[in-house]
């Protein structure tokens, strides 16, 4: 079992650095397809720099490394409680490693198990088969995009599409609604995993399998492959686009299945990926434990994503220095690019929650609160951050307004943008939204030059915990200003037509 824990380990930490060659097509057909200098060919351009920079380095693409699910067919009579176990010390091995980030919860206490197991994490699906071999492939999917699943029970009336029957056509506005509810909160450029039938629980299992499938093939059913071609279409004229900036790419992949379900009822489980779409797998020797090959990867040499090591500036970025005077944040707009320079502070649901009931450990006036669960690391008793992109700051929606009003913070960085609330007091009060790129973790863990100190590590565990970043040029993009405009609201609302033609 040693060689078979040291196999799963390798599988994790490909897994979470190096997107499999479908994925990287579909992402680089995307960048072609952009219209050049628009805010989503600037996203699509810091993902591929972020994808090369991930498989170099052996790093996560993205700092949510997400729920370790593992999908195992194995031959008669192989011990899956050996194999759980050894499985169960890979993770931990990774999550040391810094291949994984601390994300097992518990869900009672809210304490950080620090090692990736508890009960239920991780996720296992196993199953026999008359091979010799053991067959493992690992999904890992982040919060960020599991957030926008979704699950419908037809009949229903849907927003901008109406009626959604028991039919095909009921199903396709389903998925429909689906891709326009995600809007960028998910690290759109996404895919769908969908399934039509079964009980809730399955439909939602067996939507996320669909994952498994390559985005390049074809659906065996006549009707579904003309459905999964039918949405890809229609879901790219949404002019949703790239994090949800607008852009000519919402979705890369569309996969559906159909289960028999019970007569009273009728499911539609969607299941939404993000662009860093972490799927591989091995085939192992059960005698030896070792890799005989790998799913997934194909045999082509993997080609660098981009022909650059840094974005292409412009020249009309705007540099600020933290901390920011109101003057400063009020005179930035809407599509403005800005590059920080200074400490920055990252903040997410603990930590909002926290702040909201008591006073800051530091003074936040004029300071910049990152929605950030970094992966971090120590080297040489130092911490630095492995990987450090943006979460989704729609969690923050009930807690922003207050902690803007109450700490004098003058901007908030995170991705998919925030609500009314929030809007309002960067109005009031002189803030802004800073859109970062969803999933371009080690991206941005380059632009930290030093983690100066960490408040509340015991306390929260390390996404949680309030780390001080020392920052360079870290690149952003003004999506909500102290005007109230709003860029997300203005795509939503015009999607939201592009949607209506669809009914």
């Amino acid at each position: 079992m040693e060689k078979f824990k040291q196999s799963v380990f390798e599988l994790i930490s490909q897994t979470s650095a190096n997107l499999p060659p479908d994925v990287r097509k579909a992402i680089s057909k995307a960048m072609g397809d952009e219209t050049p200098n628009t805010q989503a060919a600037l996203a699509l351009s810091t993902i591929a720099i972020n994808i090369d920079m991930a498989q170099q380095s052996i790093a996560p693409i993205c700092q949510d490394t997400g729920m370790p699910t593992f999908f195992i067919h194995t031959p008669v009579g192989i011990n899956q409680v050996a194999m759980k176990k050894a499985i169960e010390e890979a993770i931990v091995e990774a999550t040391k490693a810094g291949r994984l980030r601390p994300n097992s919860v518990d869900s009672i206490t809210g304490k950080n198990s620090g090692n990736n197991l508890g009960p239920g994490t991780p996720v296992y699906h196993f199953e026999q088969w008359e091979k010799d071999d053991i067959e493992v492939k690992l999904l890992l999917k982040g919060g960020g995009c599991e957030n926008k699943n979704i699950q419908y029970s037809v009949p229903v009336t849907l927003e901008n599409l109406g009626r959604a029957d028991r039919d095909l056509e009921g199903v396709r506005k389903c998925i429909m609604h689906a891709v326009w509810q995600a809007q960028g909160h998910g690290c759109s450029v996404g895919s769908l995993g969908v399934c039509i039938g079964s009980d809730r629980a399955t439909g939602y299992d067996l939507a996320k399998q669909q994952f498994l499938r390559t985005l390049d093939d074809v659906n065996p059913n006549p009707q579904l492959a003309e459905l999964e071609n039918k949405i890809m279409e229609d879901a790219n004229k949404l002019n949703i686009g790239t994090m949800g900036f607008g852009g000519k790419t919402t979705l890369i992949g569309c996969k559906i299945t159909a289960a028999n379900r019970l007569p009273a009822s009728f499911f539609v489980s969607v299941a939404y990926d993000c662009w860093a779409f972490r799927r591989l797998g091995v085939i192992i020797d059960p005698k030896t434990g070792e890799i005989k090959s790998w799913l997934y990867k194909g045999t082509e040499e993997i080609k660098k994503m981009a022909d650059y090591e840094n974005i292409k500036l412009t020249g009309k970025e705007i540099k600020i220095d933290t901390p920011i005077s109101e003057e400063k944040i009020r005179s930035l707009k809407v599509g403005d690019v800005v590059l920080l320079n200074g400490i920055i502070y990252t903040g997410r649901d603990a930590m909002h929650a926290y702040l909201v009931k008591h006073d800051s450990p530091i003074d936040l006036k004029g300071g910049v609160i990152y929605h950030c669960g970094p992966v971090m690391l120590k080297k040489d008793g130092e911490w630095f951050a492995n990987a450090a992109g943006p979460t989704t700051s729609g969690r923050e929606e009930p807690y922003q307004a207050d902690v803007i009003k109450k700490f004098g913070v003058r901007a908030v960085i995170g991705k998919g943008g925030m609500g009314k609330r929030t809007s309002d007091a960067l109005k009031e009060f002189g803030a802004v939204y800073l859109n970062a790129i969803g999933g371009a973790a080690q991206y941005y863990a380059k632009c930290i030059t030093k983690v100066e100190s960490v408040n509340f590590l015991e306390e929260f565990g390390i996404p949680e915990a309030m780390w001080h970043l020392r920052v360079v040029d870290f690149p952003a993009i003004v999506t909500m200003d102290a005007a109230g405009n709003s860029l997300h609201a203005d795509i939503e609302k015009a999607s939201a037509e592009e949607l209506k033609k669809f009914v």
